[in-house]
């Protein structure tokens, strides 16, 4: 960073020679991974330029899916200052702080049969606290571009809550804080969710939406996607003029750890799961779990897919 960009608002990377993206997988309170790795990098973009200087300063796209949505959104939402809302040091002790509530833990036979009936959490912490953080902020507010999958249970298809797509389609600018607590209704851990809005014309949509890593764990490529739409005027031009230039990209992607059910089912086991097996087992959703784990998966799988025919070189950087 030769110059400082923070002190007039201007987003640096937007005219700068690479398109900046940076992608935060779904993974509860594993959050906690790049809260601490985003603390880092904000740090030292700080000794460069200045105290003032924020994460969404220097992304082109911010991406996130279940609590990297809910990162995303707190990283630029605006404050009365037209600055983020939250520093990305603010991020490990909100989760440190908040997630005994979100996510209380129980082992009573009780709680381990309601589990079979209904979600294992309520999420009405959840959805206070979202509700009380982000306010009345929409979409179309956030300081730089955002993207947020959730899944359409109704629809059974995905719904894509983008900056770019709000900017064109008012029904989609919906209230940050519905989009977040959306994007964060695991099946089976919390309950889906269910909103409106309205467009323009004040024509009403419903949304019904779970957690979106039933459809894209990992969000890097609808990161990327959406730079290649053109919008007339300011940094937008820019952007699409290099959006089919892979090389061009320079692609942060930070996942969630590895969780601790990771090699916890085998063939064996699995072989004798009916219905419920499926659903539930130890605790875990199998089902849930091998889904959400696919989906990030083959989005890697998919970058690669992209740069090697090409035979250019998507600068990425992935943490898992």
């Amino acid at each position: 960073m030769e110059e400082s960009f923070v002190s007039d608002g201007t987003n640096p990377p937007s005219y700068g020679e690479r398109i900046t993206v940076l992608s935060m997988d779904g993974g509860g309170i594993r959050g906690i991974l790049p809260g601490t790795i985003l603390s880092f990098l904000e740090s030292k973009l700080q000794e460069l330029d200045g105290a003032d200087a924020r994460i969404a300063d220097y992304f082109d796209v911010i991406a996130g899916t279940s609590t990297g949505g809910l990162i995303a959104s707190m990283l630029t939402a605006p404050d009365e200052n037209q600055r983020p809302l939250f520093m990305a040091r603010d991020i490990v002790p909100f989760y440190l702080q908040h997630c005994p509530r979100i996510f209380p833990q129980s082992h009573s036979t009780v709680t381990r049969l309601q589990t079979l009936t209904g979600p294992k959490y309520n999420g009405k912490y959840l959805r206070s606290l979202i509700r009380r953080m982000l306010g009345a902020r929409r979409l179309h507010e956030t300081l730089t571009r955002v993207v947020i999958p959730t899944f359409d249970i109704k629809l059974l298809q995905p719904t894509i809550f983008s900056s770019f797509v709000a900017e064109m389609d008012s029904s989609k600018d919906a209230l940050l804080s519905d989009i977040c607590i959306s994007t964060s209704s695991a099946p089976t851990y919390l309950p889906a969710y269910n909103f409106r809005t309205h467009d323009s014309d004040g024509n009403e949509r419903e949304f019904h939406l779970v957690d979106g890593g039933v459809a894209a764990n990992n969000p890097a490529l609808l990161a990327m996607k959406p730079t290649g739409a053109v919008f007339p005027g300011g940094p937008e031009e820019h952007l699409a003029s290099k959006a089919l230039q892979y090389e061009n990209y320079v692609v942060i992607s930070l996942g969630t750890g590895t969780s601790k059910i990771e090699k916890k089912y085998n063939a064996k086991r699995a072989a004798r799961w009916g219905i419920l097996g499926w659903l539930y087992k130890e605790g875990h959703s199998p089902l849930v779990d091998a889904f959400t784990f696919a989906s990030g998966d083959m989005v890697d799988l998919h970058m690669s897919l992209i740069s090697d025919p090409l035979d250019v070189s998507i600068t990425t950087f992935v943490f898992r």
